[in-house]
């Protein structure tokens, strides 16, 4: 009998500790980042406005899941997942350490390589653990949810080592251990990486000799390039957007992205060789993205507005010491540890009972309960409007409906994207999958501009404008969900 991680693949086991030391790298630097960027030069930060410190933030964090689609790309036609998960790792681990280095120049350089490095690894692990599973089904979404959990690992412990060294210690080393995490997840990877055998080794161009590649999409990716520059400089020419603000840049790059997501879309339908299952499955795969999209521009306040409320206007003294920021953003992964297993069983029974939701309901449970989470904290921004510090709890229980949301949708998204995707594209339509939270997180920078720490009575409202948005959306996914449901056929 061959070797079984948790009863799974043992190649899950490989995947399951490199995505957690990378998630660990990621979200450690995270919890640091707007922090660092809106503090005072005197206390070694970059004294950045909270409205330019939510652009870049945005911005990078945009740009960590827009990669993915070129490093899916580059993937699937030219050096196999392996590899790019691999070169990805390094690069990423290069760009913390160059975040250790204090100047504003080294910050972006830092920040442009974790980004470049992320979109080669992020998606192509996800791409593996789905190849991992030919057969689909059930055990694919548990082994979804098993990995779900190493990222969520890595997610809790890295804010915590990370936090207190950069808040308590120096901003730097804090970045600096980031980089440690990403050293120890490439060191995992490269002597377990025979646990996965030739899933993932080899480039997917093969897999359909009638699939049309090469020239057509050479010249495909030159019209979007040229579109997209022209478009660029009409809207600077309109005054539309300031291309030389932070927040004018970052305006700029959601209508680009938006325009080249749909796009890439229409082309894979009228293009891409599929027949009609296919496309409707493909057109639901788009609905996904974009519930998703609304979804992270909501969740992905915790490292922006919500961080800045836990620093400012949250009372955080234990006993006589006061805990770092940043550990607050171990709330939201400490909750899914402890409840994805939680999940998972309620979704097995469920299914027996075949009372089990289907994915486009769970996606509109999860975008409501987002909702839910944000009206807390307009009760939060009304007593910080009072004058009052609030209490932690208010954030925590808004972490907890966040996380319940995200287990709603997060997992179930990652699996159903795999399964519904044609088979010469998965990796790219994890890419798209990561265009989709790209998108909400440049949304997520956009709103917290809006933030101004100094302005505390414009918090409620604010808050509000994102309970109304989510809930909006997920009474949306809520009414097409009978339709989403036909066209996915069988897919579950």
């Amino acid at each position: 009998m061959s070797k079984q991680f948790f009863g799974h693949p043992i190649g899950l086991s490989t995947l399951f500790f490199t995505e957690m030391w990378e998630r660990f790298s990621y979200y450690g630097m995270r919890a640091l980042l707007i922090l660092f960027m809106v503090a005072a030069t005197e206390s070694g930060g970059l004294g950045f406005s909270s409205e330019e410190a939510a652009a870049i933030y945005g911005l990078y964090t945009c740009g960590v899941y827009l990669l993915t689609l070129p490093g899916g790309w580059l993937a699937d036609r030219v050096i196999g997942a392996q590899k790019a998960i691999w070169y990805g790792g390094i690069i990423i681990m290069l760009g913390h350490f160059t975040l250790a280095i204090p100047s504003e120049t080294t910050f972006f350089l830092g920040l442009g390589l974790i980004v470049i490095g992320t979109g080669l690894l992020k998606p192509n692990v996800s791409a593996i653990v789905g190849d991992l599973y030919p057969e689909g089904g059930a055990r694919r979404d548990a082994g979804f949810s098993v990995f779900y959990m190493g990222i969520n690992i890595g997610a809790f412990l890295g804010p915590l080592v990370c936090s207190y060294l950069g808040e308590e210690v120096n901003w730097h080393a804090g970045f600096a251990f980031a980089g440690v995490g990403m050293f120890f997840g490439l060191v995992q990877f490269h002597f377990m990486k025979k646990n996965l055998g030739e899933v993932g080794l080899q480039p997917n161009i093969n897999m359909d000799k009638n699939a049309k590649f090469g020239s057509g999409n050479n010249q495909l990716a030159a019209v979007f390039g040229i579109g997209a520059v022209l478009l660029l400089v009409a809207l600077q020419y309109m005054g539309i957007i300031d291309l030389y603000t932070p927040r004018g840049l970052a305006e700029a790059t959601f209508v680009i992205i938006g325009v080249v997501a749909v796009g890439y879309f229409a082309y894979v339908l009228l293009a891409g060789g599929l027949d009609g299952d296919e496309k409707r499955k493909v057109v639901v795969i788009f609905v996904l993205v974009m519930a998703a999209a609304m979804f992270w521009a909501g969740f992905e306040q915790a490292g922006s507005s919500l961080n800045l409320f836990g620093e400012r206007y949250t009372n955080r003294m234990v006993g006589g010491w006061e805990i770092p920021a940043g550990w607050l953003q171990s709330v939201n992964p400490m909750f899914i540890i402890i409840f994805s297993p939680i999940f998972g069983a309620l979704w097995v029974k469920l299914a027996m009972l075949q009372l089990n939701p289907r994915t486009p309901i769970k996606f509109a449970l999860g975008l409501i309960l987002l909702a839910l989470g944000f009206f807390v904290m307009v009760q939060a921004a009304g007593i910080a409007a009072s004058g009052l510090p609030a209490s932690p709890f208010f954030l925590i229980l808004t972490y907890f409906l966040h996380t319940s949301g995200e287990l709603c949708l997060s997992p179930v998204g990652l699996s159903t994207t795999t399964k519904l995707a044609p088979r010469r594209y998965v990796s790219q339509m994890m890419g798209m999958w990561f265009v989709g939270t790209a998108l909400g997180n440049l949304v997520a920078g956009l709103v917290a501009g809006a933030f101004d720490p100094e302005n505390v009575q414009q918090m409620p409202d604010l808050f509000m404008s994102v309970v109304l948005s989510t809930g909006g959306a997920g009474l949306v996914i809520l009414a097409l969900s009978p339709w989403m449901q036909r066209w996915m056929g069988e897919i579950k």
